[in-house]
């Protein structure tokens, strides 16, 4: 497969969509998240919160991927996603489409990642046996850079594998099939991979080479400048609800099954899998680690990778544009 034919293809429809973005009704907007993805937000979003403080009806609509959240905004039927990846997200910004972060919505750096065939029994020292293997990957998402940045790191060269695009609930059925040999996801398609295989690298380590992974709040940056005083509102919603679920206690118990429900998973997985994941406070992502100029320099090193593997024609001399920290400056003051 061309990876880079197939990734370019699904850009370039998106950028075609980019300006299909229109006016949005102030009485209703349609929010983008994942299944199988436990976050403090879904815990606001099942209690109504949102609608309460925002004055608006909200449609909530599930996705596999960031790719599709792109193509979603790109075509004006979604007008937040919430935790996209960074990759779809560079993705799509570099391909023209006028898209915008907000916040970080989670960090994550256990619950994203590779798993190798337990019958292959490789691992991080025999890596160079991947050459030749069938892997799973969704293109274009925070997986899909985790992978590259860990193929490149071991040596093993793309052109010797064969990629397949696959979200991850796909890549974990396909793997526990036995019809690849590595799959990469997150979220619960990652805990079922691990039935299976074993990654090659901990989060720990791949933090340690640089791979960082974080999901963002991102927008059309034309709903971030017509409605930004929703947009901030949604912001500090999402914002109470990751203090309540940060400060533990009593409220973080009485959140966790509601959550669960939402996320369409049982009670012990979600506690497993939020547990390896890190709400960040407004102060820090206003901060240079996060939206202060940390994101924006990790969406270059992003860009750059993807540009080196042959999936996108280019990146953007700067990512500054793509990083709007207006609405949620606002929603600290709310």
């Amino acid at each position: 497969m061309n990876l880079k034919h197939k990734l370019t293809s699904a850009v370039a429809a998106v950028a075609l969509m980019s300006g299909a973005q229109a006016a949005m009704a102030a009485d209703e907007i349609t929010v983008a998240y994942f299944l199988e993805w436990p976050m403090p937000f879904q815990y606001a979003k099942v209690m109504g919160t949102y609608e309460e403080e925002m004055g608006v009806d909200i449609n909530w609509v599930s996705f596999d991927t960031g790719t599709a959240m792109s193509a979603a905004m790109a075509s004006g039927d979604v007008q937040i996603s919430v935790s996209q990846g960074v990759p779809p997200f560079v993705v799509a910004a570099s391909a023209g489409q006028d898209i915008q972060i907000v916040d970080v919505a989670v960090s994550y750096s256990e619950n994203d990642n590779c798993v190798v065939a337990e019958a292959l029994e490789i691992d991080k020292d025999s890596a160079g046996e991947l050459a030749g293997k069938k892997v799973a990957v969704p293109l274009g998402t925070a997986a899909h850079y985790g992978f590259l940045s860990q193929m490149n790191h071991f040596g093993v060269d793309l052109a010797g594998l064969d990629v397949v695009d696959m979200a991850p609930a796909e890549g974990a059925a396909a793997l526990a099939q036995g019809s690849v040999d590595m799959a990469c996801g997150w979220g619960g398609a990652l805990r079922r991979m691990k039935e299976h295989g074993n990654v090659l690298l901990t989060g720990a380590e791949k933090e340690e080479l640089g791979i960082l992974v974080f999901d963002v709040t991102s927008v059309p940056a034309s709903f971030a400048a017509e409605q930004s005083d929703l947009l901030s509102k949604f912001l500090k919603v999402t914002a109470d609800a990751n203090a309540m679920w940060n400060a533990g206690g009593d409220g973080a118990a009485k959140m966790l099954p509601v959550i669960a429900k939402d996320a369409g998973m049982d009670v012990a997985d979600t506690e497993a899998t939020i547990a390896t994941f890190s709400f960040p406070s407004v102060d820090d992502q206003l901060g240079a680690k996060w939206l202060g100029g940390g994101a924006q320099e990790f969406m270059k090193g992003v860009a750059d990778v993807f540009v080196g593997a042959g999936s996108i024609d280019k990146a953007l001399d700067t990512y500054e544009n793509a990083v709007n920290t207006g609405p949620l400056a606002s929603a600290k003051g709310m």
